[in-house]
């Protein structure tokens, strides 16, 4: 299996090479050149798997034997997931009215990252163990992709990881899960925003921009730019299908309705590619105020709103989705000329008009709402007093969909909400809705743990303090090797 990038420009690259990448040579991003495409009866096969089994079968599509052999792959995976707390790993809650929640978030942060970030983790080392090699890891988060790519690592010899968080922007908690990780292969900075965590990817983007510096210290990312992150990320939407789905022999097959609040459009992502591999799902996009993707899809209008608006739903305080990219590549058929003049005509003037046929395949795949922060308050209240069950505030958003098609009476599918984090990560939005917080005692153990956090202040020179930061670590690691 072969990856190229969405822009055309860069040599393709196999499993290994997309792994380890970020963005593509070219600024786009890596995406498998061809899909695989998926009969009924391999569907009805994997109906019957568990979640760690259905993640193994799907990486073997896309990661050739010669990379990783089958018998390691399955015990990658198998070690990926064994810190999660529940039996299945992921589960669905059937609760009243047709609402069907799938918990995405049993693993160590108590968020759906966990999932992806566990084997993204497990591939790396298996690599850099084979190559005797070391790589540094540099990530920009909003809330739960830094404290789960932390988590992930956090053991791991041949990785380092510098993380950016936005000071004050993240809820305690989030910022917390970062902060108390003491490792000497970890380094949280805390940076002073004038606006949004994207101001976090400048100084990153910066870095990642000087080829021989990413060279010479092996830098990559674990954002959901990375290719292995959106792979496993496929599995939720076939295991939301196969919980969903009435019949498996049924002609033509079901449809399961798939709800995804959605940021960087990683997970949304993931669900347009099983689609193209034959995965009667359809898609929707449920965003905050924050809706860029929800103009896209209803206008085709992918333009920048003047600034981003906090949300009680903060991991979806997102203005730049940029895994859009990888949507737009998959419904223009691999269109890389498009591709790249829709996105350099982005990045040049923060404002594209998606062409007529784009758009109207876009709005063919995946439909979309946006949620107001009274609304996300509202869900969470109704669903406390319905099934004494909390949701975060991001899926809060998911079952907001839910909630108006029940209005409207629309005919419809089943519905899945997907469920990306623990309500227990958000006490702050449960007090705001009108309810109490149930606390795990792991999370309240935070409190009492010694923190270590760099600040990044306005006035320095942020990319600075990460190169200095990248070059130490990789003194320290050759010290050591």
């Amino acid at each position: 299996m072969w990856y190229v990038s969405t822009r055309g420009m860069a040599p393709r690259v196999d499993f290994e090479g997309a792994l380890f990448s970020g963005y593509a040579p070219d600024g786009g991003l890596f995406m498998p050149e061809e899909l695989p495409q998926l009969g009924r009866e391999t569907l009805r096969q994997w109906s019957a798997l568990s979640y760690p089994s259905l993640v193994a079968e799907l990486c073997a599509l896309f990661i050739g034997p010669e990379l990783i052999p089958r018998d390691d792959l399955n015990d990658l995976i198998q070690r990926a997931f064994r810190r999660f707390r529940h039996r299945e790993v992921v589960h669905l809650s059937r609760l009243r009215d047709g609402l069907n929640v799938l918990e995405l978030w049993h693993g160590a942060t108590y968020a759906f990252k966990d999932l992806s970030l566990s084997c993204t983790a497990q591939f790396l080392q298996y690599f850099l163990q084979k190559r005797g090699k070391h790589v540094t890891v540099v990530v920009g988060t909003s809330g739960d992709t830094g404290s789960a790519a932390i988590e992930s690592v956090r053991e791991a010899k041949n990785v380092g990881i510098i993380v950016l968080l936005p000071q004050g922007h993240c809820t305690k908690i989030q910022e917390r899960q970062m902060t108390t990780v003491l490792e000497e292969n970890v380094h949280v900075f805390g940076g002073e925003l004038e606006g949004n965590s994207d101001e976090l990817d400048e100084p990153i983007k910066a870095v990642f921009a000087d080829v021989a510096f990413v060279k010479k210290h092996n830098l990559m990312s674990l954002n959901s730019i990375n290719w292995s992150r959106v792979l496993v990320q496929m599995a939720h939407h076939f295991f939301a299908y196969f919980q969903c789905v009435p019949s498996l022999d049924m002609h033509p097959l079901p449809t399961v309705e798939v709800v995804v609040p959605t940021g960087a459009a990683g997970n949304l992502a993931a669900g347009c590619i099983a689609q193209k591999m034959g995965l009667p799902v359809h898609l929707v996009a449920a965003v905050n105020c924050n809706d860029i993707i929800h103009r896209a899809v209803q206008r085709g209008d992918f333009s920048l709103s003047e600034a981003v608006k906090p949300t009680f739903a903060s991991a979806m305080d997102i203005q730049v989705p940029y895994n859009m990219e990888r949507v737009f590549w998959l419904l223009s058929g691999s269109d890389c000329q498009m591709t790249r003049g829709l996105m350099e005509q982005f990045e040049r003037t923060q404002n594209v008009r998606l062409p007529e046929e784009l758009q109207s395949k876009l709005s063919a795949a995946v439909t979309s709402e946006s949620v107001s922060d009274e609304t996300i308050l509202q869900t969470m209240a109704r669903c406390w007093e319905e099934n004494q069950s909390l949701l975060c505030p991001h899926t809060a958003v998911a079952v907001s969909y839910h909630y108006q098609q029940m209005l409207r009476q629309t005919p419809s599918p089943p519905r899945c909400c997907l469920a990306p984090a623990s309500a227990a990560k958000f006490p702050e939005a449960v007090v705001a809705a009108g309810l109490s917080p149930e606390t795990p005692a792991e999370i309240l153990a935070l409190e009492l743990k010694e923190t270590r956090c760099t600040p990044m202040r306005k006035s320095d020179d942020w990319t600075v303090m990460l190169r200095d930061t990248i070059e130490d670590m990789g003194r320290r690691w050759r010290a050591t090797s």
